[in-house]
């Protein structure tokens, strides 16, 4: 029975997926055509239906349409833009400096919106048109922008996070923000560290030069964002309030500035609102979906099968870990981010414990891992919006942006194999003991 349910699970999920079947029906309905090869119709309609339910019960998850929303005003009020010009006096005298820009905005705009799609849009909006003044060459400048935006999902706070803190069983989510801040900085510096090289090559020289008191205007305008990335973390690690209140507060904070601000008009928001009700919307009903296959893979014993499988390859940690990592880059190739951390955590957390990995240190390698996918083809949303903001092609991006791919997966096994860059903050800050 093991074999036909994964056969079954797996051949009809591929054929969903390359008849361009939305990925959340295709999770759904291959998960109850593998159930009815041994379950009864009746049971599988009244369980499908229960687990949906149960799948999105869940207080935590409003913090990420909550997030998602703060995000979106952001994007829209003026937040990033003013977050662009604290970068420009961090990275403004280095080569390549409107590039270097870029990757440090992303960093910081990720840090107060959780959302790698949002950052290639509000930075790469701004930055675009500022490089091809000074004749960046738009490939490169793309690839920037794409590859820097996934630091969003690993710089708090994080919706991903959040999803893998519910998947895993309720790993701290207070944990999961502080272990990421590092992982997160250490994939911004090495998307620095090829543009500088690039940079370099191509003579893109820094022009940006600012005066003590357009230096202290661009300070003192860009606290107020910044002082949302404390509000948010401060509370969390001070028990004041928990990450979706957290997420609420954003939201609020975040219409303030926008009012503030002055660039954002009460006739924008109904558009705001309804963007982030449909984009949390699909991510609901992906949670849904694969709330399904969930009890379908446990109900037939694939996750474990699975685990045995690869545990069967070596017995040196070493080697598994690696094999893992290997399996997550495919599948971020293919699957978006969301679906993959529900339907792997079940099948790799068990794997990595065994190993001794504490869930925390897996849950922002695992994190890590997806997130290059956001970069890569046939499925990467940053690399489709990344190309689209900066009216380029595919393959005139696809030459830099190999390098960067290659920077991130370093940077990754870093990540993997040095649980202290992980773990280090979490137990400082008290979010994680022991």
């Amino acid at each position: 029975m093991l074999a036909q349910s994964i056969i079954i699970l797996v051949v009809t999920f591929i054929i969903f997926l390359l008849m361009g079947v939305p990925i959340s029906i295709g999770i759904a309905v291959s998960s109850i055509l593998t159930a009815l090869a041994s379950v009864d119709w009746s049971v599988i309609t009244t369980t499908a239906a229960q687990r949906c339910f149960s799948g999105i019960d869940s207080f935590a998850l409003l913090a990420i349409p909550f997030f998602t929303l703060a995000g979106n005003i952001m994007n829209k009020g003026g937040i990033a833009r003013r977050l662009i010009g604290l970068a420009k006096l961090i990275g403004g005298k280095l080569p390549g400096a409107l590039a270097q820009v870029n990757v440090i905005a992303s960093m910081f705009f990720g840090s107060i919106s959780g959302s790698s799609i949002a950052a290639t849009v509000a930075i790469g909006g701004v930055m675009t048109p500022l490089e091809e003044e000074e004749h960046y060459d738009s490939a490169f400048s793309a690839a920037v922008n794409i590859s820097a935006a996934p630091t969003g999902i690993l710089i708090p706070p994080s919706g991903p996070l959040i999803l893998y803190s519910l998947v895993s069983g309720g790993t701290s989510i207070a944990a999961l923000f502080m272990g990421g801040y590092i992982p997160g900085i250490l994939m911004g510096l090495s998307v620095m560290i090829v543009a500088f090289i690039i940079a370099k090559k191509k003579g893109y020289t820094s022009k940006e030069h600012f005066t003590g008191s357009e230096t202290l205007h661009i300070i003192l305008d860009a606290i107020p964002s910044v002082f949302l990335a404390v509000i948010i973390m401060g509370g969390i690690l001070l028990g004041i309030f928990t990450p979706t209140e957290a997420a609420a507060i954003a939201v609020v904070y975040s219409l303030i500035l926008a009012a503030c601000y002055k660039e954002i008009k009460l006739k924008d928001l109904p558009k705001i609102f309804a963007d982030t009700l449909l984009s949390s919307a699909v991510v609901l009903f992906l949670i849904a979906a694969s709330s399904i296959m969930s009890w379908v893979m446990a109900y037939t014993g694939i996750p474990k099968a699975i685990s045995m499988a690869i545990l069967n390859i070596s017995d040196n940690p070493i080697v598994l870990m690696l094999a893992m990592n290997v399996v997550l880059l495919f599948v971020g190739t293919f699957m978006d981010l969301t679906p993959a951390v529900l339907i792997f955590t079940p099948i790799f957390l068990p794997i990595a414990t065994s190993l001794g990995i504490h869930p925390v240190h897996f849950g922002i390698m695992m994190i890590f891992n997806l997130g290059i996918g956001n970069m890569t083809p046939p499925v990467g949303s940053c690399l489709f919006v990344g190309c689209s903001v900066a009216k380029v092609t595919i393959e005139r991006v696809a030459r830099y942006l190999v390098w960067f791919f290659l920077a991130e997966v370093i940077a990754l096994m870093l990540v993997t194999y040095i649980p202290a860059l992980t773990l280090w903050l979490p137990k400082v800050t008290g979010a994680l003991i022991g």
